[in-house]
Formats: C-alpha cells, structure tokens, sequence
C-alpha cells in the first residue's frame, strides 16, 4: 500500500497566498475633514480598505456622509455604478480610537488646520504621530498630508523617526493625479520606495521634493494667486477673463480664482500665512483682497460664496 503523503492544508489556501506581500492592503487616516476624506475616497476606490480616526461620533457620521455624497457624484457623471459604490463603501470604517490602526502598513495624518487663527496645529499633529507610532507595527509609515509643515518636526521625538514622510497628496481636480512626496532628515530610501509604490496602487504619479515648507505645489500657487489678485485689482483685466488667460492660455483647468475657491479662501489664507512665517518673505503674504473676503466669511465653494458665486451643486453663476 502507498504510503499517504501529508501536507498543511494552510500552505494551498486563498487567505495564506493572498497575505503574503499584500502590503498596503489596509491604511489609515487620521483626521477626515475635506482633505481627509478625499484620501480615504481615494484609496477605498483602489480596493484599500481604510480606517480613518475622529474624535467625536458627529464627526464620523459627517465624514462618511461627505464621502458617500462624493460618490453620488462620480455615479451621476457615470464614473460609478450604484454596486461599485456599495462596495467601496463597505471598504471605509470610522472609529474613535487609535488602536483600530493596529494592523495598518501606512497611517497618513490629515488633521485640519485651524481656520480662525491659522495654526498649523502643529503640536496636536506631533501628539496624533505620538499615539499612531504607540499601537502600529514597527514596520508601518507614518505620514504627514500637510504641505507647510516640515516633516522633521512631526517625526524628530518619534522613537523609530526613520518611518516618517510628507506625502501630499493633491486634490485640486480629477486630473490632480500627483503625490508630492518629501523625505525627512532620517527616513530610509526603503521607506521612501514603499511609499512609491503606494502612489502606483491609487494610480497616482510620485514626485520626490526636498523638505520645504509649502513642498513645491503651495509655494507656486501662494505667488500665483497674489499677482492674479494684483492684476483683478490693478484693473488690467476682469476676474472671469483672468481664469481664462490662465484656463484657457496655460492650461491651468479650473483657473487661478476658481482652484482658490474650491481649496476654500481661508485655508489658502492660512497656508499663505505658514510661509509668510516659514520664510519671512513678504511675498508669500495673502494678498488684501483674500483677507477680506475671509473676514466676511466668503470662504468659496464651502460657502457659496467666494471669488464667485455658486449654485448649491457648487457651480459657477454665470450672468
């Protein structure tokens, strides 16, 4: 009789073949306000299932609320089906505590900044890094979306500093699909090549920068937007007109007023403020007339209000 050869079943099943190297099968977010849950829209449409963090149950409902209207969106241009929608919701899981991020191979911190005063927040983002680096692996990336701040401070009280990066991810238009990635004084180059291959999984394109606040996308813009508020009230040309030049002319898609709007005027505000102070160059001072409109609380799109007016499905009103 021949002799019954046995074998683990383990070693031929789906679960143990798929475990193996299924890096970046689950990431989390902390923080998801706009920015936030953009990330995790973007990553759970990719087939990555997310746990973002809140701190509060409003907060939570509110986030996965903005997401799945986001979604209603993408079905409506036919982008989405009903089902695909079903399914990329079911990859996105809202919690109060850090220790859901337990098994996540990379956690990107997405905290707000704050509106009214225009703090970075630095010192919460420092403590959001303290609790994300007690409960994850020691092998998982922690990182940063915020584009003023150098990541250097987030990552230098860290017991394992080497995992930390700035990964920016930009969310300007559909057509964004870049992903600023800046390395820290003591991340490894293994860090910064798995965090590449995060940005292929969510079919973006990688850009390495330097560490420097305001990366390279916020530096441009903050110039841009003020000499585009120079020329509007030199009178050299109207504000519609000037967003063509630059739509139209250089390809800039939504334009320069436009793009500041759906940012929203007061974190543009903010940003420009971060390197005003990073730098002390006057030339990245909000120009008078954002100042305003912030203080009357004519934030753009968010508002209904900004540099134009818009309709409640946050389109332009035209004359």
């Amino acid at each position: 009789m021949a002799e019954i050869i046995k074998e683990p079943i383990e070693d031929y099943t789906l679960k143990s073949k798929q475990s193996e190297g299924a890096l970046f099968s689950k990431i989390g977010v902390v923080g998801c306000g706009i920015e936030g849950q953009n990330i995790v829209r973007i990553a759970s449409l990719n087939g990555i299932e997310v746990v973002f963090i809140e701190f509060d149950k409003d907060k939570i409902e509110s986030a996965i609320a903005g997401i799945s209207s986001e979604l209603d969106n993408s079905i409506e241009r036919w982008e989405l089906t009903p089902g695909e929608k079903k399914a990329v919701m079911s990859r996105i899981h809202g919690s109060l505590d850090y220790k859901d991020l337990a098994d996540c191979d990379l956690v990107i911190e997405a905290l707000p900044y704050n509106d009214v005063t225009g703090d970075r927040c630095l010192n919460m983002r420092k403590q959001a890094f303290k609790n994300i680096e007690a409960v994850v692996k020691q092998d998982a990336i922690i990182a940063t979306n915020a584009t003023t701040i150098v990541i250097y401070d987030l990552m230098s009280e860290l017991e394992y500093p080497e995992r930390c990066i700035s990964l920016h991810i930009l969310i300007t238009s559909p057509e964004a699909r870049i992903v600023e990635i800046a390395k820290g004084l003591y991340t490894t180059e293994e860090v910064y090549k798995k965090v590449s291959e995060f940005v292929k999984l969510i079919k973006r394109q990688a850009i390495p920068v330097t560490e420097s606040a305001g990366l390279v996308s916020m530096r441009l813009f903050a110039l841009l937007l003020n000499e585009a508020c120079d020329i509007l009230m030199e009178g050299v040309a109207s504000l519609e007109n000037i967003d063509k030049v630059m739509s139209v002319g250089m390809g800039m898609n939504l334009g320069v007023f436009r793009l500041a709007d759906k940012i929203g005027l007061h974190k543009v505000a903010c940003l420009m403020e971060n390197l005003y102070e990073e730098f002390g160059d006057p030339k990245y001072k909000p120009s008078q007339l954002i100042k305003r409109l912030v203080r009357m609380k004519l934030y753009g799109v968010q508002t209904g209000e900004g540099f134009y007016i818009y309709d409640e499905n946050g389109k332009p009103v035209t004359n």
